[in-house]
């Protein structure tokens, strides 16, 4: 298992950012890994995420000397979504199959997780989001019927939208973690615009389903400094709390968002207007 790290950055710094800056502070290029587990550690918030493609083998979620944990669980909590072919995730010796979009939630204490694909020829590809957690939740498997399905914008915006909310506290209890999954329809480019802050949590957006040879831009910054980083198929973005997170594409796309922090209220927001941007 590799795990890497991402310091903490500031809003002030921020400002003299050059693109070359931008993407080592805050895009991850390299999510998965092929019979093996990706992770990068962002210490905004403590959040870990990152990726596996189980083909050959069975792959392990070990500890990592950043820890300071006998197990990875010993302190935190996981959400994990399968955007890839039917997986096996088994959580101390009791297997789950997970199919195409669907979403398990790993509690505090768990000992062993391991990941397998059912057929190495259509492997699963296991997106993870891992938080600090003070309190023992159980384990819990969310099939897509079971998510919250939330349509948000039109086609008038461009910006047609299904939020598939798996890991909520109207589905799920959690310390802090939340995740979930929005597809954007055919036609549709915008996401979460008009955008947002959320000083109480920070996310991670993880794009995928992007054409080759299609790019998303995807924006941060306070309102009125705003930036941007292009983002390519299975790239991952560090939104700091202090960020607007929204993202326009030459095509449709979908993305998984993680977030952590003190408040889990998915509209504890503050919102931001068009016309305020810079």
């Amino acid at each position: 298992m590799k795990l890497t790290t991402r310091d903490y950055s500031s809003l002030e710094d921020f400002k003299h950012y050059d693109t070359e800056r931008l993407r080592k502070e805050y895009v991850v290029s390299d999510v998965f890994a092929k019979d093996d587990l990706n992770l990068t550690y962002s210490y905004i918030d403590r959040i870990i995420f990152g990726g596996t493609i189980p083909v050959n083998k069975e792959v392990v979620l070990a500890s990592a000397p950043e820890l300071r944990a006998e197990h990875f669980l010993d302190r935190r909590e996981m959400g994990v979504i399968n955007i890839g072919e039917e997986g096996i995730i088994k959580v101390d010796s009791k297997e789950y199959h997970l199919k195409h979009w669907e979403a398990i939630y790993i509690g505090k204490g768990v000992k062993e997780v391991t990941f397998k694909s059912i057929d190495k020829n259509k492997p699963a590809m296991f997106y993870l989001a891992s938080c600090p957690a003070h309190k023992e939740y159980p384990t819990t498997l969310i099939p897509y019927e079971k998510a919250d399905h939330r349509h948000a914008g039109d086609k008038n915006h461009c910006n047609e939208r299904t939020l598939n909310r798996y890991i909520i506290p109207e589905n799920v209890k959690t310390c802090q973690l939340s995740m979930g999954l929005t597809h954007l329809e055919e036609g549709s480019i915008w996401n979460t615009m008009p955008c947002h802050t959320h000083a109480r949590r920070m996310e991670v957006y993880f794009y995928f389903d992007i054409e080759k040879e299609q790019c998303v831009f995807h924006f941060m910054g306070s309102k009125d400094e705003t930036r941007h980083v292009v983002l390519h198929n299975n790239e991952a973005v560090i939104s700091p709390s202090w960020s607007i997170h929204s993202g326009a594409g030459t095509k449709n796309y979908t993305f998984i968002w993680a977030m952590c922090g003190e408040n889990q209220d998915f509209d504890d927001m503050d919102n931001i207007s068009c016309e305020e941007l810079r």
